[in-house]
């Protein structure tokens, strides 16, 4: 029967375990001494995360062995709590009361990444037998009376209140009570040291107001703060709730983080050494601002990224320390063994916020280290607020302000005592010129050995006049010799000290390095005489030179100067085409190359823009000197390459031979070899003159071209002629390009490559330029009023660039349109691709200005310059001109770029006139390519006013 029995009951616990299923196996349990005064749970608990608001534990196995199971509810229906259990065993003979103690914030373990920041941890605990659990009141943490009777094991379910549980212990009543007492005296003196070091530094700032002391000052509030709320001393002045202790602990992490930032900053003065240190700052600041905000948001976010903070600033601001004390800062020195110490105090916190360290004592010994670092850092800043002591109190004597006027002026004490003849002079001058230590101390005698050769008689009568005069002021530039050869400029300013027999027994004074000075002066005279690009001589020193010659020359009749001016031939049209840049690099290639044809004695200058001269004395027979020249003019001739294209030019060459029967003055030499070129530039150029006598009575020389072209438009000599412009598509007068000619009196028409680089060099172009735009103008008026068609007839004006860049250009324009009374958009300024590349800024408000006047705009010889697409873009043209060369490519089949050109046109809105046409199959090629207009030989050549008249059907009367 009692087997049945047996049977039955297996059976229906069996049953009881298939119906009742267990969360765990039955736990260990843990054994507790009474003389142990704390034990740590945190390994030994066992975590659970439940499906429901129910939890079944099987319990630890009591003395009989018999492991029972328990179901333990939460406090809320509904809810999935996390659990731990674990058992406890009292195997001695009296009851065991114990305080559990869950802390709601430990550093040990809290992580970087989102790290914990705090709340209570357990929120009910329920015993498998025995007394409940009470719980005790704790700010910091959750504390529950645990009492174990005798010989008894009891396994104890805890509810959490959150997924963490960082460290649970089993205290003695007496020993937690303890342990408490004592971290609360170590705490309140942490915090009262604190608090003392903040006020102390706040009472500086407001003493000094420097700025590194409020820095400071902010510095140690912010850790005082950090230890308020980390030792609890602020919850328990303001009772707040864990959401709010939350925000506080990462508020005051983000402060700490900021302020240790900003002492770095004024500390070392940053903004000092670069103007990047202050942005890099002021954009962290700012970051670590918003930081302090998103606190109230999300707590633990902003801790980590405050936590990163403090150690990205501590080891760049380590870096920063160590680079600027190497380099001699005093305050970055004073740093170091401050910022040794928080770089070991950041290597601690990370290895006891990632878990590395786990000792109890860790986290409030990280506090005072913390605060002691403060405290050296308000050691540091008491250094600067107290240094000078009485220069600080503006106390000063005479004798000490003229010695501190003396160290900031930099100059070098000098010291003669002329008695025992020994010099003494500062130590800074021997380390400039890389002496020893010493080596001008000694007689005075000693230093003509480091004074430069034409300097040491100067030195020696100075210091000899001071003696034998016993008075005045020395003031003496001389060169001292430095160790690497070189010689340094030194200015000796001194005064003797006479004594009571009425001899000098001293020369005392400064000595000051003027070497920059020096070198600006001789800068000076070397630009004064010397052309800015080539380093040539210019023509006041050709004239020196030459008249020293002409010297030498009545004085040993073997001396033979000659005298060869060259001047480029069409130099303004290659400066258009390429522009001045290229033009100048052009120069410098030619006067290189001329340089290396010359010897010792001859002489090469840049006498004006594109003009060279030279004094020949290597070559004295008039076949070697023509040779010469032929060597000159080749020499120009060879190609020159820029930018991966050759540059052709010729020269005009103008030769003046020494004629020893006449006393010639220098400047009657120059312009006799001037007019010589003028003469072969006249023929043709690319050839060699040698001026003769007869060339003075031909009036047609540079000046006399001059003088009648400033009188040309008085006497109405200059002319506007006409070149049509078609319209492709119907073969119709579309406009005219207006151009200028010199019908000369004597010599007959002269077009204008022959007279507008004259009339640049003089200043006559305005005015040429202003006289065509008016009579242009006023002739379209006429055409218009004529020939009502639709779109209206235009008229372009190539204007100069010394009119471009003229304001008076806007007032011109302004005028002229408002005197005629041309439709807007009709009179076109055409202006070259390499004229508007010279400035691009300056040319794209001008040609805005332009436009809004009602003047149309054309861009000439578009494609032969390097332009920029990007810059095209911005100005407003209405109107391109493709250069002749484009139209040419036509003959060999592959007009490429010219239809690229007409298709980036009609894409910006912009009309294309080709220049050049020859034949009639150009024309119609050029209007099927999508050209709209063309010009050229085959439309016509250039005509007079009365003749386009003619041609549109204006009234001639009215010319």
């Amino acid at each position: 029967m009692r087997i049945v029995s047996f049977a039955i009951a297996v059976v229906l616990a069996a049953i009881m375990c298939l119906a009742w299923p267990a969360s765990g196996q039955a736990v260990e349990s843990v054994r507790v001494d009474p003389k142990v005064p704390a034990i740590d749970l945190t390994p030994m608990v066992e975590r659970y995360r439940s499906d429901g608001d129910e939890i079944r534990i099987s319990t630890a196995p009591g003395r009989d062995g018999i492991v029972r199971r328990i179901a333990v509810k939460a406090r809320e229906s509904g809810t999935r709590p996390d659990w731990i259990v674990f058992a406890l065993t009292n195997d001695s003979d009296e009851q065991v009361d114990r305080l559990l103690v869950a802390p709601h914030f430990r550093l040990t373990s809290s992580g970087v990444i989102w790290p914990d920041l705090g709340s209570s941890r357990i929120a009910a605990i329920t015993a498998s037998q025995g007394i409940r659990p009470e719980r005790d009141d704790s700010a910091d943490a959750d504390i529950f009376l645990v009492t174990l009777d005798p010989g008894t094991t009891v396994t104890f379910v805890a509810e959490l209140r959150s997924n963490s549980l960082p460290q649970l212990h089993l205290w003695d009543a007496d020993a937690y009570k303890e342990r408490v007492n004592g971290l609360t005296l170590y705490k309140g003196i942490i915090i009262g040291i604190a608090g003392l070091l903040a006020l102390f530094l706040t009472i500086v700032f407001v003493v000094k107001g420097a700025l590194i002391f409020p820095a400071a000052a902010a510095l140690a509030w912010a850790v005082l703060a950090y230890a308020c709320i980390d030792f609890g001393f602020f919850q328990r002045i303001f009772p707040i709730t864990e959401k709010a202790e939350q925000i506080y602990r990462a508020g005051a992490e983000a402060v700490l983080a900021a302020t240790l930032l900003v002492f770095l900053f004024a500390y070392l003065n940053l903004n000092r050494w670069h103007v990047r240190y202050s942005h890099v700052t002021a954009f962290w600041l700012v970051f670590l601002g918003a930081l302090i905000g998103l606190a109230v948001i999300d707590p633990p976010v902003a801790s980590g990224v405050a936590r990163i903070s403090i150690a990205a600033v501590a080891g760049i601001g380590f870096v920063l320390v160590i680079h600027l004390a190497t380099h001699g800062y005093d305050r970055a020195v004073m740093l170091v063994p401050t910022w040794l110490l928080l770089i070991a105090w950041v290597t601690a916190a990370s290895f006891t916020v990632t878990g590395h360290l786990i000792s109890d004592l860790v986290p409030p010994a990280l506090i005072g280290g913390l605060v002691l670092i403060v405290m050296l850092i308000g050691f540091t800043v008491m250094q600067h607020a107290f240094a000078g002591g009485a220069f600080a109190q503006g106390f000063i004597n005479d004798t000490e302000r003229r010695a501190l006027a003396l160290a900031g002026a930099g100059d070098i004490v000098f010291d003669w005592d002329v008695v025992s003849d020994n010099i003494f002079v500062s130590p800074e001058v021997e380390h400039q010129l890389g002496l020893k230590r010493g080596a001008l101390e000694g007689p005075a005698s000693a230093w003509l050995d480091l004074v430069h050769p034409f300097d040491k008689d100067r030195y020696r009568a100075a210091l000899d006049a001071v003696i034998e005069q016993r008075r005045g002021r020395l003031s003496q530039d001389f060169r001292l010799r430095a160790a690497s050869g070189g010689h340094h400029w030194f200015r000796l300013r001194a005064r003797p000290v006479i004594g009571t027999d009425g001899e000098v027994i001293r020369v005392v004074g400064t000595l000051s390095d003027v070497t920059d000075s020096k070198t600006a002066e001789e800068r000076l005279l070397h630009d004064a005489v010397h052309d800015n690009l080539t380093s040539l001589p210019n023509r006041q020193l050709f004239y020196d030179r030459l008249e020293a010659a002409l010297t030498f020359a009545q004085q040993d009749e073997s001396l033979r100067p000659t005298v060869l001016v060259l001047d480029i031939d069409k130099f303004k049209n290659t400066n258009d085409a390429v522009g001045h840049a290229a033009g100048d690099s052009i120069l410098l290639t030619l006067s290189r190359r001329l340089g290396r044809l010359l010897r010792p004695q001859d002489t090469l200058a840049r006498i004006s823009g594109d003009e060279f001269a030279i004094i020949l004395l290597s070559e004295r027979e008039p076949d070697r000197i023509i040779a010469f020249a032929d060597m000159v003019r080749r020499a120009v001739t060879t190609p020159v390459t820029y930018a991966e294209r050759e540059i052709f030019l010729t020269a005009s060459i103008g030769l003046a031979l020494h004629d020893p029967q006449i006393a010639a003055r220098r400047e009657e030499v120059l312009r006799n070899a001037e007019i010589a070129m003028a003469h072969a530039k006249r023929h043709g150029g690319d050839r060699i003159e040698v001026f003769r006598p007869t060339m003075r009575s031909d009036r047609s020389d540079r000046f006399t071209m001059e003088a009648d072209l400033r009188r040309a438009l008085e006497r109405s000599e200059i002319k506007v002629l006409f070149k049509p412009i078609v319209r492709l598509e119907d073969r119709t007068i579309a406009g005219f390009e207006s151009m200028l000619r010199w019908d000369h009196p004597r010599l007959g028409r002269i077009g204008p490559e022959d007279f507008l680089s004259l009339a640049e060099e003089t200043g006559l172009i305005v005015s040429l330029s202003f006289h065509l735009l008016e009579q242009t103008a006023r002739e379209l008026a006429a055409w218009q009023d004529a020939l009502e068609v639709e779109p209206p007839i235009f008229a372009s004006v190539n204007m100069s660039s010394h009119h471009l860049l003229r304001h008076d250009l806007l007032q011109d324009v302004k005028a002229v349109i408002a005197r005629t009374g041309v439709l807007p958009g009709s009179l076109k300024i055409e202006m070259t691709e390499s004229l508007v590349m010279e400035n691009p800024e300056y040319s794209a408000q001008m040609l805005a200005r332009l436009r809004d006047l009602g003047a149309g705009l054309s861009l000439d010889d578009f494609g032969t310059g390097y332009s920029a697409l990007s810059y095209l873009l911005r100005f407003p043209f209405d109107t391109i001109k493709v250069d002749e060369s484009f139209v040419r490519q036509m003959a060999g089949g592959k007009p490429v770029i010219l239809r690229s050109i007409v298709k980036m046109a009609h894409e910006l809105g912009m009309a294309i006139v080709a220049e050049g046409a020859e034949t009639e199959s150009e024309a119609i090629e050029l209007y099927q390519l999508g050209c709209e207009y063309a010009q050229g030989p085959v439309f016509g050549e250039p005509m007079s006013m009365l003749q386009a008249r003619q041609l549109v059907g204006a009234a001639p009367e009215a010319a």
